[in-house]
């Protein structure tokens, strides 16, 4: 079974179907003694009724005490060699749906790691939860077919050709009848397909937005907006249960029609034997060892349907998963060297320039505006930026990602020890660690951590109030120490006092260095050395934050409104 460090493969992303069968050739050995198994199981199940005929026919006559005991004894140990075989069968099957599994989590979790801030910009966080709760499960338990499936169809021609051997009628009925079964279940587990998808997508919209609720609620508190999130919610989670029923409504008939429609063909195969019984043209041996060839086929033939609705629901799930993986990274075509030294960023896009040395504020009434500049800075999506007057994707990715570092403010944490927490994958020495946490303001937040810097943060910062958490990241990102450092609202859910502290210890800490904030306060704004006005996505004005307050009314009363959110902070 695949371990934790062991490469997963290249998945066949074609197709949901070449998916799992991609899965079982990862692990064919495996595969194959799950097959075998899973035949000879069934099989020497099959042999109990043969050798109960034979006990029958031959031991119940007088003076052949020694052959009934000697079918009584083949029978103990076939019986008993069948049951270990079938250990040994769900131990396999068990091993084969686990690597499947495992093995898929791996590759999604590889892949969302490869794709990394393009994945929420290409699929919602409710999808990739889905994808990674359900459908992987699902894709997994859908490998069953490996073991019992071949077994079922095996017994199935073995049995057909013992009765065979007793009936030609009865075998016939044998061989007609999955097909028929097949004809009654086919379009059920068609239509199954089609709602179980729409079922997975609605559920990846509801997941999404459970995570919305859960990210958000003090938010939504605050702005009086609960109350609709919640009204939108329902209504989502209401036409997800409507769909839900649907999907359990043809599941049922399905699973009903599994049970039932083998139970009355191999009914109407026990009627036939009795009647021929009764004819005279079968045995009392050949009647039972009918009878317990029929009991033996109840579960194959029923499986065949089982295996037709797990096998539906694993293609859905696998062509979700596989929609995940056919998302490409971004692309890295660059081959130009990047600058030597620091060099200017210049957006042609909205006009704004990000002066090499400075601290450079940019303040838009609509921050997805400002957050936009931000992202074609920074390349995460298609940019016309230029660094140093080379197209910036034009240098290779791994260059600007060395030297420019956006730094979001819900960007997520790591569950972990808060030093490693901010260290990420560059343990620093002591002092440094120190002053990061000390531009940030964070010293309170070390100091009201029961172990300091070693204390346990859980994952996406949830055991610290949102001003902590931002104050978290924003010491993550001065202990990176880029050459250029693009924060996006980096004291939004800052108090006045903290944030007037956080703006000029950034100040400080930043000095010589090319900074970017995107912010509307103007306590941050007034410590920048330019500020960058923007209306409708555009440089409107820039200069110094107090001239703009003179000479630009739009600014002005943009920043005016939260000067006096900020002097009633104060009071």
């Amino acid at each position: 079974m695949i371990d934790a460090y062991e490469d997963p493969g290249v998945p066949d992303t074609r197709g949901g179907w070449r998916l799992l069968w991609w899965l079982v050739l990862r692990q064919p050995v495996r595969s194959v003694a799950g097959a075998l198994l899973g035949s000879v199981w069934l099989v020497l199940m099959a042999a109990q009724p043969y050798m109960t005929a034979r006990a029958v026919d031959d031991g119940l006559v007088p003076g052949r005490t020694g052959v009934l005991a000697g079918w009584a004894a083949a029978m103990f140990l076939v019986g008993s060699l069948n049951s270990w075989l079938s250990i040994l069968r769900h131990r396999t099957m068990t091993r084969v749906r686990m690597d499947a599994n495992f093995r898929t989590v791996k590759l999604v979790v590889g892949h969302a790691t490869r794709l990394g801030a393009v994945l929420p910009r290409r699929a919602g966080a409710g999808e990739v939860v889905t994808i990674g709760v359900g459908d992987v499960q699902t894709l997994a338990t859908a490998l069953t077919v490996v073991g019992p499936g071949v077994g079922s169809v095996v017994v199935y021609l073995v049995v057909a050709g013992l009765l065979l051997a007793i009936s030609a009628q009865l075998a016939a009925v044998v061989l007609l009848g999955v097909p028929v079964i097949a004809l009654l279940t086919g379009p059920l587990t068609l239509r199954l397909q089609g709602a179980e998808s729409e079922y997975r997508e609605r559920q990846g919209v509801l997941a999404a937005r459970i995570g919305d609720l859960a990210g958000g609620l003090r938010v939504l508190n605050g702005l009086g907006g609960k109350g609709l999130f919640a009204d939108a919610f329902r209504a989502d989670s209401q036409r997800l249960r409507a769909q839900g029923y649907r999907v359990g409504a043809v599941a049922s008939w399905v699973q009903a029609l599994g049970v039932g429609l083998p139970t009355l063909f191999l009914a109407v195969v026990t009627w036939l034997a009795a009647r021929q019984a009764a004819e005279g043209s079968l045995s009392i041996g050949q009647l039972v060892a009918v009878y317990g060839y029929v009991a033996v086929l109840v579960g194959p033939v029923a499986f065949f349907v089982q295996m037709a609705y797990d096998l539906n629901r694993g293609v859905v799930a696998a062509r979700r998963v596989v929609g995940l993986l056919r998302l490409e990274p971004e692309p890295d075509e660059g081959t130009l060297p990047a600058p030597d030294g620091a060099a200017e960023l210049r957006d042609p896009v909205s006009g704004v320039r990000v002066v090499p040395g400075r601290l450079v504020a940019l303040v838009a009434a609509r921050p997805a505006e400002a957050a936009a500049v931000v992202d074609r800075l920074g390349r995460y999506g298609p940019t016309e930026v230029t660094w140093g007057g080379v197209r910036l994707d034009a240098v290779p990715l791994a260059d600007v990602r060395a030297r420019i570092l956006v730094a979001d403010n819900e960007a997520d944490l790591f569950a972990g020890p808060l030093r490693e927490v901010v260290a990420a994958a560059r343990p620093a020495d002591e002092a440094a660690l120190g002053r990061a946490v000390y531009a940030a303001a964070a010293e309170d937040v070390v100091r009201g951590l029961p172990e300091g810097l070693d204390s346990a943060v859980a994952g996406q910062g949830r055991s610290l109030s949102g001003g902590q958490r931002q104050r978290v990241r924003l010491v993550r990102a001065l202990l990176a120490d880029p050459e250029v450092l693009l924060a996006v609202e980096p004291t939004s859910a800052l108090d006045a006092h903290t944030e007037a502290t956080v703006a000029e210890r950034l100040r400080e800490a930043r000095q010589g260095r090319t900074t970017l904030v995107t912010s509307s306060s103007p306590l941050v704004l007034d410590r920048a050395d330019t500020v960058l006005f923007l209306v409708d996505g555009k440089v409107a004005a820039s200069g110094p934050h107090r001239r703009l307050l003179a000479d630009e009314p739009g600014y002005r009363a943009l920043v005016a409104r939260d000067a006096e959110d900020t002097e009633e902070a104060l009071r």
